[in-house]
């Protein structure tokens, strides 16, 4: 079988979905040729312009409005905005002969079974030996949407459902047909994991697959068991969000984001399949929201389901539906003695005490968690073969922390089996026998951290599988790789003579005690390794440092501790700058203020394609303390020649107003746009493959023959960047732009990224930057309105701007 290595892919269908499937194969480097139908009728606007419907703008309008919409998107589809360019448009009609230059073809047209039926024999007529063809249905048949199709194309076919944003949403369900090749099977997962940084599950050709079936059914279930314990609206939010492991939206939220008709038709595809009538009954869409798709009540893009966010005089307001009267009211806050318990007890021992509780919460997360676990075992082997593929989709697909599986594992499956049994429950054969083999989880983990799930088909254990790319250090640690570490810092070995600073600090926050070990790690990493990653698995790399810490100090006059502490960060990431050996951060999702700047000082940065980097400080009242304003001011100067004049205002400029203005990028590729990032820092698009690669980029420096970098004088503005950066402050003053506090703080932001006042184009250190830097964050620390700016945020988790 010769495969086609994908390189170009069309996208037949521009809607939402499609055009931002579009957007994030551009995203990763594809050229996509995006396909509509023709339209049948003009619009005014081109009436006015004088086209027809032969015109080439008028027969690509629904392409040309589906890639032009995509910047026009709340939630940016694209790491950057300059990729849109690597989309071009066509229709139907005119250019699906240009399907043959293709290597990928992704439909994904209307939910409509004869539609696609057509569509597939259209795209065969235009299709070339080796080009993979798969569509995006949610939950329509895979083999009945190409039975009319060659043996020989079947072979290339497959669903590739990807889950909406496609550029944020980890989970991308793989549907072979009867016919696709193991190959073609293969071949996509390895491309959609690497290239695409999806998660990758194995499903089944059944009504909504895997994640959609089993959310469903729960959101079912949900709603009925509401009406039936006459139960609010809030109150289920406030017990099936975070209580649970699920995200804050729970579940009326998110049924609101993702559209109630939208829910409706999922439901209703398993509803028409189904031979089950207890199965059929489940899925019987409640009278309820019939009514509200009756009465347009669809959610967010409707402005108005289960929530609705009414503006006043006073601000907006949220307010809730009853869903008894059938009408809006005020809020009602939801509160249940036993959740303050579960949230101080963690994820996994609060659950079990959540569903063991016999208060309203309890019970209502008990039965609801009873119906989704019995639902969920009886639906292997037919939607999945085995419990990871399932708990993965569940965990990818809608960002829960714990699948089915692994949640009946925390609650004990033994005892909770029991349980059902003496409610009357009727417990899944495979369940039963497995208990009766003497197995009583569904996971098992050995003293090295290799993790086993039990098979149904074998019935015993078997390796979860994972990818060679994935690098664990709660494993390795287990293995005995953990260098030495204190509370908040571990260093750990990565193999191949590399090691890994992880830095663990609550909340990800720096504290003066991770301060002090990045010398500990790096004096230990110079003698006996040959390069050391920075990284870590939090859910961010580091979202600043702990300015709690240094406020208190502050208000207690101890400056001296102050100072000291703000020199020992800056001493550190500069002993990791000049280190013997190479260092390469490995920044994920938010990388904050300090965060950044532990980032920057690495030799290289090899960043998860989700990373979102900014110096932020500003609005804490301060400016970055750690070098961050040096690191910066040299990627915007470095690349110009002392000895030749130039004007470096604009260079300067750009780092300022970055700095002024908080500006935090929106993805790794954006970083490198703002400078953050240096156009050599690499970039992973799986962020379960970080680690890996940036531990490939260290081995790759020490291959080329790695030399630290020397110390260099730094040419800077002076006096003259000092007085041009003010007096523009001063205007945005004057224009009410900002606040008289925050012309102070930019004015020693002014003042730190100038060099001070000194001489123009005069030479320094980067000690003395630093020591102007520490010596201006101490100034801003001591200022009221900078310690009601920290206060308040460390109060509400909100910025204060006064």
């Amino acid at each position: 079988m010769a495969l086609k290595e994908i390189k170009k892919a069309a996208v037949l269908g521009a809607g939402v979905m499609g055009a931002t499937i579009a957007a994030h194969l551009a995203n990763v480097g594809i050229p996509v040729l995006l396909l509509d139908i023709v339209p049948r009728e003009l619009t005014p606007e081109e009436e006015k312009k004088g086209l027809t419907l032969e015109s080439p703008e008028v027969r690509n309008r629904l392409a040309n409005n589906g890639k032009n919409d995509l910047l026009k998107q709340r939630l940016n589809p694209f790491y950057s905005k300059a990729y849109v360019d690597r989309i071009s448009t066509g229709n139907f009609e005119d250019d699906m002969n240009k399907l043959k230059e293709v290597d990928w073809i992704i439909e994904v047209i209307v939910e409509n079974m004869d539609i696609k039926k057509k569509v597939f024999k259209q795209v065969e007529d235009n299709w070339i030996e080796g080009t993979i063809v798969s569509s995006n249905t949610s939950g329509l048949s895979i083999n009945e949407m190409v039975s009319d199709n060659s043996p020989e194309f079947r072979k290339y076919f497959l669903g590739t459902h990807f889950f909406n944003p496609p550029r944020y949403m980890k989970l991308l369900e793989l549907i072979p047909c009867n016919d696709t090749s193991k190959e073609v099977l293969d071949s996509m997962h390895r491309f959609c994991e690497r290239s695409l940084g999806k998660g990758v599950v194995y499903a089944k050709d059944t009504p909504n697959f895997i994640a959609n079936r089993i959310i469903t059914y729960a959101m079912m279930h949900i709603i009925k068991l509401m009406q039936q314990e006459n139960m609010s609206i809030e109150e289920v939010d406030t017990i099936t969000g975070r209580p649970m492991g699920h995200p804050k939206s729970a579940s009326f939220r998110t049924l609101d984001m993702v559209g109630l008709d939208t829910f409706c038709h999922v439901a209703n595809t398993v509803y028409n399949k189904t031979s089950d009538p207890d199965e059929k009954e489940s899925f019987k869409v409640p009278d309820l929201l019939n009514k509200m798709v009756e009465n347009n009540m669809l959610g967010d893009k409707t402005k108005q389901g289960f929530y609705k966010k009414i503006k006043g005089e006073s601000g907006s307001e949220i307010k809730t539906l009853d869903y008894e009267k059938f009408e809006y009211r005020p809020q009602e806050k939801a509160r249940f003695d036993i959740l303050s318990k579960t949230k101080q007890a963690g994820l996994e021992d609060g659950y079990k005490m959540l569903v063991e509780s016999d208060d309203k919460a309890g019970i209502f997360a008990w039965n609801m968690t009873k119906r989704l676990l019995l639902y969920t075992a009886r639906l292997i082997p037919e939607i999945a073969d085995d419990i990871v593929n399932i708990d993965r989709a569940m965990r990818w697909g809608f960002n829960w922390q714990l699948g089915p599986f692994e949640t009946w594992d925390i609650i004990g499956v033994k005892e909770s089996v029991e349980r059902m049994k003496n409610e009357g429950e009727e417990i899944p054969a495979n369940v039963e026998e497995m208990l009766q083999k003497g197995f009583e989880s569904f996971y098992r983990e050995d003293d090295k951290g290799n993790l086993s799930y039990y098979d149904f088909e074998t019935k015993d254990y078997k390796p979860v599988p994972i990818s060679p790319e994935v690098i664990s250090l709660p494993a390795l640690k287990k293995q005995s790789k953990l260098i030495k570490g204190n509370d908040d810092g571990s260093l750990v070995d990565l193999g191949d003579g590399v090691c890994c600073l992880e830095q663990h600090s609550p909340q990800q926050a720096l504290s003066p005690q991770f301060w002090e070990f990045i010398h500990e790690a790096l004096e230990e990493a110079e003698k006996n390794y040959i390069g050391m990653v920075v990284g870590n698995h939090a859910n961010n790399f580091c979202v600043g440092a702990n300015v709690a810490i240094l406020m208190m100090a502050a208000q207690s006059g101890d400056w001296d501790m102050v100072d000291s502490a703000a020199k020992k960060l800056q001493d550190g990431l500069m002993a990791m700058k000049y280190a013997s050996i190479p260092v390469v951060t490995a920044p994920h999702q938010m990388t904050l203020g300090g965060g950044l700047e532990v980032a920057m000082h690495g030799d290289r940065i090899h960043a998860a394609a989700e990373t979102y980097m900014g110096l932020v400080e500003v609005g804490m009242g301060l400016l970055p303390g750690g070098g961050g304003n040096k690191e910066y001011l040299i990627r915007f100067t470095e690349g110009l020649k002392d000895d030749v004049k130039t004007d470096r205002l604009p260079y300067v400029q750009k780092a300022f107003e970055a700095i002024a203005m908080a500006t935090v990028a929106t993805s790794a590729r954006h970083a490198q746009e703002l400078g953050f990032m240096r156009p050599t820092d690499k970039v992973t698009v799986n962020q379960d493959h970080l680690l890996h690669d940036a531990k490939n980029t260290v081995l790759a420096m020490v291959l080329e023959g790695y030399e630290a970098p020397k110390p260099k004088q730094i040419k800077v503005l002076g006096e003259y960047g000092v007085a041009t950066f003010k007096t523009g402050v001063q205007n945005m003053l004057w224009g009410g732009y900002i606040t008289e506090h925050e012309q102070k703080i930019a004015n020693e932001i002014a003042f730190v990224i100038s060099g001070g006042n000194i001489k123009p184009d005069s030479f320094v250190s980067e000690q003395y930057l630093l020591d102007i830097e520490r010596e201006a964050f101490q100034r801003l620390l001591g200022e009221e309105k900078t310690q009601e700016r920290i206060s308040h945020f460390l109060t509400t988790g909100k910025p204060l701007r006064n």
